[in-house]
C-alpha cells in the first residue's frame, strides 16, 4: 500500500506549482467528465478551470452528445479536439463541431491537436484538465514540460 501511487490517467496530477495545477483523466463518458470537472472544482473552487476534451469514437459521441455538451459546459474554458476514431469509420454529421454547437458555454473552442500548446501558452490556464481516451495522452508530456519551463517556475 505504501508504494501505491494511484491509478494512471484517473485524475492524475501531472504538474502543480504556485500558479497552475494540471490533471490528466481518461474520462470518455459524460458521467466521467462530470466527476473529473467536479473534483477539480472542489479542489480549486475559485480557479479558472480549462478542460481539453478529445471525444473517443464517433458512435459514443453521437449517442452521448447532449450529455457531453452539458458536462463540458461545467468548465470555465472548454476546448474540444477532433474525435479520435479508434476502430470506427466516420459517421456523417458526427464531429467535435457538432458537440460544440450543442454547448452553451461562451468560451468554448475547437482546436486541432497541433494548435493546443500555443493556445495554452496564450491563455495561461490556472487549472488544466486533459480529458479523453484517444491519443490526447500524447500531449501530456509536452504540456508538463511547458509548464515546468515557464519563466516564473524556473529556479534562479
Amino acid at each position: 500500500m505504501l508504494s501505491f501511487r494511484g491509478v494512471k490517467r484517473r485524475f492524475e496530477l501531472i504538474y502543480r506549482d504556485a500558479h497552475t495545477a494540471y490533471f490528466d483523466d481518461y474520462a470518455h463518458h459524460p458521467t466521467e467528465l462530470q466527476a473529473a470537472i467536479g473534483a477539480a472544482r472542489a479542489l480549486y473552487p475559485q480557479a479558472r478551470i480549462t478542460g481539453v476534451f478529445q471525444p473517443h469514437l464517433f458512435s459514443r459521441t453521437r449517442d452521448f452528445a447532449d450529455g457531453f455538451a452539458e458536462a463540458l459546459d461545467l468548465l470555465d474554458e472548454p476546448i474540444l479536439l477532433e474525435i479520435y476514431p479508434a476502430r470506427e469509420l466516420p459517421i456523417p454529421g458526427v464531429s467535435a463541431a457538432m458537440l460544440l454547437d450543442r454547448m452553451k458555454n461562451p468560451n468554448k473552442r475547437l482546436l486541432a491537436k497541433g494548435e493546443l500548446l500555443n493556445e495554452l501558452i496564450k491563455n495561461q490556464p490556472e487549472v488544466l484538465l486533459t480529458l479523453g481516451a484517444g491519443d490526447i495522452d500524447t500531449l501530456v508530456e509536452p504540456i508538463r514540460r511547458w509548464l515546468s519551463q515557464k519563466p516564473e517556475n524556473l529556479k534562479a
